[in-house]
């Protein structure tokens, strides 16, 4: 004898609450839409993104001026989490190279970079 298992019975409405709360999405904040237009600008990840408006730089302009090293020393005091990787990211958006192959290929010059701006020279 072959018995039919039925389904469980799904759950009644959900409560209003839950749903209305994603139909009335906000748009992102300032610095959230900031962070996702340099993301798509520089070809940098959200979190890259994200640490560069942190540290109060907003533009590929800012960036350049600063160039790759001093804003990352400046992201890492505002997003201590940030590695290195945010550093061969922040070189290729400014190079036009994957940050893969800035790892690569410019590692030593821009460690030898970040230690002589971290000693004041």
């Amino acid at each position: 004898m072959s018995t039919k298992r039925t389904a469980p019975s799904s759950p009644g409405p959900r409560s209003s609450t839950r749903s209305s709360s994603r139909a009335r999405k906000s748009p992102p904040s300032a610095p959230d839409s900031v962070a996702a237009e340099l993301a798509a600008q520089l070809n940098l990840g959200p979190k890259s993104a994200q640490a560069l408006v942190a540290a109060g730089i907003t533009s590929l302009e800012e960036l350049r001026s600063l160039g790759s090293v001093a804003a990352y020393v400046t992201a890492k005091q505002h997003t201590p989490a940030a590695t290195l990787n945010l550093l061969w990211a922040l070189e290729g958006a400014l190079s036009s190279l994957p940050w893969q192959t800035v790892a690569h290929e410019h590692r030593t010059s821009l460690l030898l970079a970040l230690e002589q701006y971290q000693n004041g020279g």
